[in-house]
């Protein structure tokens, strides 16, 4: 019913299913995304005639060329010079400090980890890969099935995406004409929700199935544990610290920090003797390999997007949601639905430059905050990294570990109800994402 009403307001023709037909066919052949993508816009323009194909090429470098999207390998290279340099270690003890003192320590130093590491990479495979490798193994020790330890890494890793600084806000922020400052900031309180649902959530379920044992420490133990980490890693979390000061205090972009962050890990990596020159091609390919897939995705994006518009696709989409009903809780909800199966079956990448046009008038036409818009669409998309089928988190994990995507999907179902329930509340309470904003974005 809803797609006939789209059709009928929109009058589509086979300009416009021809292309779409085709990228699901090239994505169920596992073509990458990017090709799929650009094909799809490629064929749509072709048929319609909207725009000149010549135009394309000139759509692909504006679609590329933006200041903020440096930030973007910056970030990932970060990340990398991180793991290389063994910073990250230093966390982990930092983490196993603070919450060594009661039952289901070290399944709580897991997730704060995965948020320590998320607010310096901006990336959730990364964080997945990286904490997966350091802790799970100790999970299992611990007590906790390993599939279930797999899932807890692969949920605290959908904070990569979550916390700033995110890749993902860098995006939306680029397609919807948003300042990446102002979204980070924006997500600050929605990413430690989404962080302490995921401890909390693990530390019921520890309860209820006394995964990890653990005796009570007195405070002065604790407080010594913690003090001993710190002396010997407190300087891993200048890195950190230089990200979210410089941005957060409007010192730095996201792309100075990114650059900033690159250059004191590097020459820390230096001072420790964990890096060495020799470690530079291998840091800088496995970096560019994943700036690899992004850029190509959002550049085709845009030829793409251009031609939905022209076709009158987001208007068309506005326009037959809001005859179905009236009530903003009811549009918010099936947004959050779209979303969520959305990022089920596709990456954030694609599904932002595609989705993000599309659902913002919807958003606009119910008076929601542009910045809550992306907040909670950001967040919705996360819970797809540990829901079948794509699940990258999932495919992550069960590839250093070998254990079963479908185990491990079944253990996170915890996590991702949790989850479900802090998009929920950003969703229908603004305050959550415009606290920390100035007046000008609430």
């Amino acid at each position: 019913m809803l797609w006939q009403q789209i059709n009928q307001t929109v009058d589509l023709g086979w300009d416009f299913y021809v292309p779409v037909i085709l990228f699901v066919a090239l994505i169920g052949l596992a073509v990458p995304v990017w090709a799929a993508i650009g094909s799809a816009a490629i064929v749509m323009l072709w048929m319609s005639g909207d725009l000149p194909l010549s135009l394309v090429g000139e759509s692909l470098f504006s679609g590329i060329d933006a200041f903020a999207l440096t930030a973007v390998p910056l970030f990932i290279l970060t990340g990398d010079v991180l793991v290389r340099t063994g910073l990250s270690r230093k966390f982990l003890d930092v983490a196993e400090a603070l919450t060594n003192f009661a039952k289901g320590g070290f399944g709580s130093a897991t997730v704060l980890v995965c948020g320590m590491f998320a607010a310096i990479s901006g990336s959730d495979a990364a964080g997945a890969a990286a904490v997966g490798r350091m802790t799970i193994a100790r999970l299992v020790e611990s007590g906790y099935p390993r599939p279930y330890a797999c899932a807890l890494v692969a949920a605290g890793a959908c904070t990569g995406i979550l916390i700033p600084p995110s890749i993902a806000y860098i995006i939306i922020g680029l397609v919807l004409g948003i300042s990446a400052s102002t979204l980070f900031l924006a997500a600050l309180i929605p990413g430690l929700a989404i962080l302490f649902s995921i401890l909390i959530t693990n530390l019921i379920v520890n309860r209820i199935y006394d995964y990890e044992g653990g005796g009570m420490l007195t405070f002065s133990e604790w407080f010594a544990n913690l003090r001993r980490s710190l002396a010997s890693g407190w300087y891993a979390f200048i890195v950190p610290g230089i990200i979210f000061y410089g941005i957060f205090s409007g010192r730095l972009t996201p792309t100075e920090a990114g650059a900033t962050a690159v250059i004191v890990t590097i020459i820390m990596g230096f001072v420790m003797g964990t890096l060495k020159l020799a470690d530079f091609p291998a840091m800088l390919l496995s970096s560019a390999k994943v700036n690899g897939v992004i850029l190509p995705i959002i550049a085709f994006s845009a030829p793409l997007a251009e031609a939905l518009a022209i076709m009158g696709v987001p208007q068309g989409f506005v326009t037959s949601i809001t005859g179905l009903t009236n009530e903003p809780w009811i549009l918010i909800l099936l947004m959050i639905g779209i979303l969520i199966a959305a990022g089920c079956v596709m990456e954030t990448t694609p599904n932002i430059v595609i989705l993000a046009p599309i659902l913002k008038p919807l958003a606009d036409n119910i008076g929601m905050n542009e910045i809550q818009f992306c907040i909670m669409m950001i967040t919705a998309l996360g819970v797809g990294f540990i829901t079948p089928p794509l699940g990258l988190n999932l495919f992550v994990v069960s590839g250093i570990t070998g254990e079963s995507i479908l185990k491990i999907a079944a253990r996170a179902v915890p996590f991702v109800l949790c989850m479900f329930v802090v998009v929920l509340f950003i969703a229908y309470i603004p305050a959550i994402s415009t606290t920390f904003l100035p007046e000008i974005y609430k």
